[in-house]
């Protein structure tokens, strides 16, 4: 089956993208969908659009915890820990938003995602 265009864009724009870039770009998807479910809060199907904004959210931190704990990593050790606390609260906030939704709760997620995102998108 021949792929749209926009699929063939993304495709390639994936490929040729920086780590920085990837990351930030997959920061701000989780961004979006949080968001999503924010602005649909009320509407049906929530609780499933809900569980799966957390689930993507909790996959990239995982994969991020991983990366920050290689020791080839080429990030400052001081840097790598900071991250990886920081991982620690997203992880907490995001299983005390399962238990006990609130819309209100996803702003911390959606503004430490973005503003991580902001950073890497900045060159250094």
């Amino acid at each position: 089956m021949a792929k749209s265009p926009i699929d063939v864009y993304q495709s390639v724009h994936k490929e040729t993208m920086s780590g920085r870039e990837l990351e930030s770009h997959v920061l701000m998807k989780a961004v979006a969908t949080l968001k999503e479910c924010q602005a649909k809060w009320d509407e049906p199907g929530q609780f499933k659009r809900l569980d799966d904004a957390l689930r993507y959210n909790q996959r990239l931190w995982t994969f991020f915890q991983a990366e920050l704990t290689d020791e080839e990593s080429q990030l400052p050790k001081a840097l790598r820990q900071d991250l990886l606390k920081l991982s620690v609260f997203i992880d907490k906030r995001t299983f005390e938003i399962m238990a006990y939704p609130e819309k209100e709760k996803l702003d911390i997620l959606i503004n430490i995602n973005r503003n991580i995102a902001e950073g890497l998108s900045t060159r250094p």
